[in-house]
């Protein structure tokens, strides 16, 4: 009779390993199916993709070439710009503040900044989730005269600050990068540190992120991704000065990395939950009606499932990450050719990795 139940449960046990191993194969098919299309040709610019579970990868592949002109094949490791996906950091900088009692997300932007137009009336809120009015600076047409100066936060706050408002804070919601400069700015006002010290401090070195950096075109990068254009031809990226988009869209990261950073948030370990539901929360315009960004990430949905995303865009390369909360499931995707972005092919991804796990 023991033998029988031994051999029951033995049988149970290689069934239930069986059946994980076959979901495991058919969703690892089922990616590599989805960025071959994407990413055919093996001698172009290429990606990285990963896919967590329970904060394990379960998929983890490098696609095409991190540098063409020394037919350097990518590899899993290559560092890359992530560019908006900066705006997490950006955000959780600010509430790792706000939880040392230092600033709050109510404070108008004239506490730090006394003489920014209409100060008195856009709150730190208001940067965080793109609802200030402040017109975005990308959207100049003045930006190309300063896109390659190495200009100081705050000579690029005062370049941007006259700009006529788009809409009344609060009044709508519209994708600003502006506001996100000027949170790093208010960083550096409050801690005397620069923004890329401040998270290269407090952030990556904390989570062991040693990959992760503010980026730099200047110095030697170990496992650098090149960027790329594609006009009909590929060259290589158009030079940019890094302290354009800084807080906004300066930092560079690998994937690995970034998992370690999703663990933290998911994890608590720079912030609280209580600060993490405020982070993760849907807000609200001065109507009353709600739109899908809290701070730092859209709010979305895939088949149905609430997600966390966001994605970003910067000369030569595109990122996008995706979240699935109630399943812990993370799928996040670098591109070094802004001709290819990552953020259907991460979509596609999640929507064919939440049946597999929600079947368990």
């Amino acid at each position: 009779m023991k033998l029988k139940l031994l051999k029951r449960s033995l049988f149970f046990v290689f069934t239930i390993v069986t059946i994980q191993d076959t979901y495991s194969q058919t969703l690892e098919t089922q990616i590599d199916s989805v960025l071959a299309t994407v990413f055919k040709n093996k001698n172009e610019p290429g990606a990285v993709f990963l896919v967590a579970k329970n904060g394990k990868s379960i998929y983890r592949k490098a696609f095409g070439k991190s540098n063409i002109e020394l037919d350097v094949d990518m590899l899993p490791e290559n560092v890359f710009q992530i560019g908006s996906m900066t705006k997490q950091f950006t955000a959780i900088a600010v509430m790792m503040l706000e939880e040392q009692n230092k600033l709050n997300v109510n404070d108008t932007v004239s506490k730090f900044i006394p003489e920014y137009p209409n100060g008195n009336n856009i709150t730190l809120h208001h940067l965080l989730t793109h609802t200030s009015g402040i017109k975005d600076f990308t959207k100049m047409k003045s930006i190309m005269s300063i896109a390659k100066e190495d200009l100081t936060p705050k000579e690029l706050v005062d370049f941007l600050k006259d700009e006529p408002a788009v809409f009344k804070p609060g009044e709508k919601f519209e994708y600003n990068n502006s506001g996100y400069v000027i949170l790093g700015y208010v960083i550096e006002l409050i801690t005397g540190n620069t923004y890329e010290d401040f998270i290269e401090t407090n952030i990556f070195e904390k989570l062991a992120m040693n990959n992760s950096r503010y980026a730099n075109d200047r110095e030697i990068v170990k496992n650098r991704a090149y960027g790329y254009h594609n006009r009909g031809d590929f060259t290589n990226k158009m030079y940019v000065s890094l302290n354009i988009p800084y807080a906004s869209g300066s930092l560079m990261s690998t994937v690995d990395d970034m998992l370690k950073w999703q663990e933290a948030i998911d994890n608590n370990l720079l912030v609280s939950q209580r600060t993490i539901d405020k982070v993760f929360r849907k807000n609200s315009l001065n109507t009353g009606e709600q739109f899908d960004y809290g701070y730092g990430w859209h709010l979305k949905a895939i088949e149905g499932v609430p997600t966390r995303e966001h994605g970003g865009s910067i000369f030569g390369f595109k990122s996008m990450g995706i979240y699935v909360p109630s399943l812990d499931i993370y799928v996040i995707g670098f591109s070094n050719c802004d001709c290819n972005s990552p953020t259907k092919a991460a979509r596609t991804i999640a929507a064919l990795a939440i049946p597999n796990f929600n079947k368990k």
